[in-house]
């Protein structure tokens, strides 16, 4: 049986990974890139097809508008140059889900040239820090349909829902060294577009997927190695493991003297290797030439002042405003900037207090214990944003104790039309600052407790947390602890 191989990353050694990725993102258009088809996942096969998309003569394509704006977006979020005039092409080959017998892309003007992703990851050496990924290109094109090879045991079947939807295609340079960088590269890439609202980031439903190309070579050459390409890739660790498998094959290939071929291999996730799939002789000649039934797509100033202004606060920009501007840990900022949807909620939260701190962790904390993946990306909040913020503020002004205040955001969720002071009365939970009523029992406690009464006044002060939590006890949790520790003080003398 074969076993997933490790590789340990250390300065001693000898070769050094070279990674460049091809992301595909699949963007939530309503319609297709070339056709008025619905996009949406899930339908039953081939009923989201028109005669656009199964190539019937003389049938026209018309550039989908809403996908050229989200292509420009992520260009914008990656710092890239924008490309005014977006000519496609026809890039040919055969295959079968491919019903035109070419796809629509673009082949010499890319619509977003350059850029960079900043991620913070572990190097070729382990070390983590701060590293900019850089882009070549993004460029705009359709997904081409689905083979379906175990519906039937005699035949290939195909669903052509997929074929046109829209998709924009990032390519790296080939600037990485290392598996997590890859790994924090795709995480970002994920986190961008759902931010930006043009991609759902599902890599199970295929929305977003990864091609990976590998090669090695010694450590301090300058000179790339024989690149493989591993294709389809279809979570975030996946892609780490294909890397780290792929790294291993090629030094244990070259290290036994063998020649690395330029290939294209698939990753088998049970076994943790790739595999072979075909050889690459030379680069592929897809004859792309302009489609002559597509207009090129000009994007005036106005378009793109446009674009510009219903760009998204990005998820470094509310990071460090979360950290300078309401002095958050990096910690805290990281994690209320991990979606967009928690970070609009956590804004919203501070709207209405200043205790910015304080709905840090309310939110980190019960709120996203409450929260799916789904829930949060959909904007289901258990509570509203500010509902939380009244209770943080009843909190805050002694009208409820922490305690107390676990128990009513639980009451909040399973009432979210009642508010927070509502509850607190209704159910007694309010902190209770009778200054007659709290002496009362706490004149009651010391006088059970006579001989630590006397411990206390000869200096073992560490007895106040005993008195102190009595008084609590026969309070039911309803006093005032800030308020019971100052009467027990005054009156111990």
């Amino acid at each position: 049986m074969q076993t997933e191989s490790t590789v340990v990353y250390t300065p001693t050694t000898q070769y050094e990974a070279v990674i460049g990725l091809e992301v595909h993102c699949q963007l939530l258009t309503q319609s297709k890139m070339f056709a008025a088809d619905a996009n949406a996942f899930g339908a039953d096969p081939n009923t989201q097809v028109s005669v656009i998309t199964l190539a019937h003569p003389g049938a026209l394509p018309k550039a989908n508008r809403i996908a050229v704006e989200y292509a420009v977006r992520m260009g914008i979020a990656c710092g890239s140059e924008i490309t005014r005039r977006n000519v496609f092409a026809r890039k040919n080959y055969f295959y079968p889900d491919l019903p035109k017998g070419y796809q629509l892309s673009q082949d010499k003007g890319p619509i977003c040239v350059g850029g960079g992703i900043l991620v913070k990851a572990r190097d070729f050496d382990g070390v983590l820090q701060d590293t900019i990924i850089q882009l070549h290109h993004i460029h705009l094109e359709e997904d081409a349909g689905k083979s379906i090879h175990d519906a039937d045991p005699t035949a290939t079947c195909l669903d052509y829902n997929r074929a046109g939807t829209p998709l924009i295609e990032m390519v790296t340079e080939p600037c990485l060294r290392s598996a997590d960088e890859a790994g924090q590269f795709l995480t970002e890439v994920r986190r961008l577009v759902r931010y930006l609202g043009i991609c759902d980031g599902n890599m199970e439903e295929g929305s977003l997927r990864c091609d990976v190309n590998v090669s090695i070579r010694p450590r301090g050459a300058t000179e790339l190695g024989t690149k493989v390409e591993v294709k389809n890739l279809n979570s975030i660790r996946n892609v780490q493991r294909a890397v780290d498998s792929e790294f291993s094959r090629q030094v244990a290939v070259t290290e036994a003297g063998g020649k690395l071929i330029q290939e294209t291999r698939t990753f088998d996730a049970a076994t943790g290797q790739t595999l072979g799939m075909r050889e690459k002789e030379s680069m592929n000649d897809y004859r792309y030439f302009p489609d002559p039934d597509l207009m090129p797509v000009v994007i005036s100033d106005e378009w793109m002042a446009e674009i510009r202004t219903q760009m998204p606060a990005l998820p470094r920009e509310r990071y460090l405003k979360f950290t300078n501007q309401y002095g958050l840990p990096e910690y805290d900022a990281a994690l209320l900037t991990d979606t967009r949807e928690l970070a609009d909620f956590y804004e919203a939260v501070c709207a209405e207090t200043p205790n910015f701190k304080a709905a840090s962790n309310w939110v980190m904390g019960p709120l996203k214990a409450q929260l799916t993946e789904r829930m949060a990306r959909e904007g289901q909040f258990p509570v509203s944003a500010p509902a939380l913020a009244s209770l943080i503020r009843l909190i805050d002004d002694g009208t409820v104790s922490q305690t107390a205040a676990q128990t009513i955001f639980g009451l909040m969720v399973a009432q979210p039309d009642a508010g927070p002071a509502e509850l607190a009365t209704a159910n007694g939970l309010l902190q209770n600052r009778n200054t007659d009523a709290l002496q009362s029992l706490i004149d009651q406690t010391l006088a059970a407790w006579p001989d630590k009464v006397e411990q206390y006044r000869k200096g073992k002060k560490n007895l106040l947390g005993l008195f102190v939590g009595e008084v609590m006890k026969k309070s039911k949790g309803s006093a005032d602890p800030k308020l019971v520790n100052q009467l027990v003080i005054k009156t111990l003398g």
